[in-house]
């Protein structure tokens, strides 16, 4: 008999019809209090060995519609290793035309990152010398906010840091952009690798503020881009609130007790299949010296990975016109420093394709370590 769920962390679809493997017909829930949808994330049960299409109606309505456009799903038999499956968009309605070989079989927009597993990660980093784990606040479902401090082993976290740099990541902002969190996981994994001399020098100068999961109730819930209280926390960040965005509030108000020398908040595209940095061009006080840095930083970005291009992003903004209300935006106008916004494809990179597993988890960790060698490259332009 066939069964499809969707009541777990992150997890979202509704049930139209589920009678016929050849015809099961599904609906992707809106994000609470929001006219966002986009992100899936379900179980088939009971069609091992059998021809499935699978049907998400709705497809036609979702946020960013271009990004269906040359997408393929992904599925997973352990929730381990996801791979794409063939995947159609006409008239309105995703296809997914796939034969499971396993009684139970996960689908998703992207590789899900789980609360669960953030809370693993935080587990494995919270003893490590030079590491703290602490709570900024708590969200509106009343989930720990969590921040990670890096310094140099043997430094105390809380001591006066005017001598050292201040480099700030923050993730998933957007909870269905899941790659995001994989890029951390990857980007801290060698951050704390002792063995790394690449993770050793530039803890020696800088100490690092990473905010792993800006998001975490709408990750829980299965939202595309909000959070519980139906806000899109990336147009907060010129008066967040307690009542709607207590995420953002807690966040800039340390940053502002620390203070910033670098950020970047990281995201992902649903339409562009490129990785790509969007800068603050448009913010006030944008000048030559802010351009050379940005610009220094994707040079060494591209030496550091493949997989990072500059031909294809986003329009660059006017001077004069950026929208304050954006993260990048208002840290690079708020402290005057170099602040971007990275975006990984829901699809595939176009120019370093990979048939099997499109741009996937591994990919995204491997990215993030990348750009540990691209930050030593550019540590003395950040000063």
């Amino acid at each position: 008999m066939l069964s499809i769920s969707s009541a777990f962390d992150g997890g979202n679809i509704a049930v139209i019809e589920a009678q016929a493997a050849q015809n099961i017909r599904l609906a992707i829930e809106k994000d609470a209090h929001s006219a966002f949808y986009q992100w899936f994330y379900f179980r088939l049960s009971g069609a091992r060995d059998e021809a499935c299409q699978i049907n998400i109606e709705n497809a036609g309505g979702a946020s960013y519609t271009p990004g269906w456009n040359g997408y393929r799903a992904v599925a997973s038999y352990d929730r381990e290793t996801w791979f794409r499956v063939e995947t159609t968009y006409k008239d309105g309605v995703l296809t997914i035309a796939h034969t499971p070989q396993s009684d139970c079989v996960w689908y998703a927009y992207f590789a899900p990152y789980s609360m669960e597993r953030h809370a693993d990660m935080l587990g494995e980093l919270a003893g490590l010398d030079g590491v703290r784990v602490s709570v900024l606040t708590h969200t509106l479902d009343g989930q720990a906010l969590d921040l990670v401090t890096l310094t140099a082993p043997g430094d105390d976290p809380h001591a006066p840091v005017k001598e050292k740099l201040k480099l700030w990541v923050t993730a998933r902002q957007h909870p269905g952009e899941t790659m995001a969190e994989w890029w951390i996981e990857g980007f801290l994994g060698r951050l704390t690798d002792v063995s790394d001399p690449v993770a050793a020098a530039l803890l020696r100068r800088a100490n690092f503020y990473v905010v792993p999961n800006m998001n975490p109730d709408g990750s829980r819930r299965g939202h595309l881009r909000t959070n519980a209280a139906g806000i899109n926390l990336n147009r907060e960040w010129h008066e967040p609130s307690l009542e709607k965005s207590p995420e953002v509030f807690a966040v800039r108000n340390k940053m502002d007790k620390v203070g910033v020398d670098f950020a970047l908040d990281v995201h992902g595209d649903e339409n562009l299949p490129y990785n790509f940095i969007a800068g603050a061009e448009g913010t006030p006080g944008f000048d030559e010296a802010a351009a050379g840095r940005l610009d220094g930083f994707k040079k060494a970005l591209v030496a550091a990975s493949p997989d990072f291009q500059t031909k294809f992003g986003y329009p660059v903004s006017p001077p004069g016109t950026a929208n304050l209300a954006i993260c990048t935006n208002q840290l690079a106008a708020r402290f005057s420093c170099l602040a971007m916004t990275l975006e990984m494809p829901f699809k595939d990179t176009a120019d370093t394709p990979n048939r099997e597993f499109g741009w996937s988890p591994e990919r995204c960790k491997r990215f993030g370590e990348a750009h540990l060698d691209a930050l030593y490259q550019c540590l003395d332009s950040l000063r």
